[in-house]
């Protein structure tokens, strides 16, 4: 089933995504068990991993994408252009509002991700229409 979200990865994509599939087996979801990995692009091409890590006081646990942002700003990057998110069992998964938000910080950045059982690219302006500014 092709989603009608969004258009085909090109091979660099979806290389990324398979990247953010792998280090997915590194999350931290004893509670779930919804192990998500992320990895942001900068704009040297660059990439920066981050998994789920959660904690039994649920608030406290982190998303893989902030993770990865957080992984490329230690780094000093500020200019991004993608992130691609996966699960370790390739189920759908998009980031959530909040991981939304913090990504659009930095940009439009092309969002990668398996939508209706397929790997798609969508602007990060389409899945967060009105973000927050300063």
């Amino acid at each position: 089933m092709v989603s009608a979200l969004g258009r085909e990865p090109s091979a660099a994509e979806r290389d990324l995504w398979r990247q953010a599939k792998a280090v997915a087996a590194r999350a931290h979801a004893p509670y779930s068990g919804f192990r998500v990995g992320a990895v942001v692009r900068d704009a040297g091409g660059g990439g920066h991993s981050g998994v789920n890590v959660e904690s039994a006081s649920s608030p406290a646990g982190v998303c893989a994408e902030r993770v990865a942002l957080g992984a490329a700003v230690t780094a000093g990057q500020r200019e991004l252009t993608a992130v691609a998110v996966a699960t370790a069992d390739e189920r759908d998964a998009l980031p959530c509002g909040v991981c939304l938000q913090a990504l659009a910080e930095f940009g439009d950045l092309d969002v990668i991700a398996r939508i209706g059982g397929e790997v798609r690219v969508l602007r990060l302006r389409e899945l967060l229409t009105a973000p927050f500014s300063r």
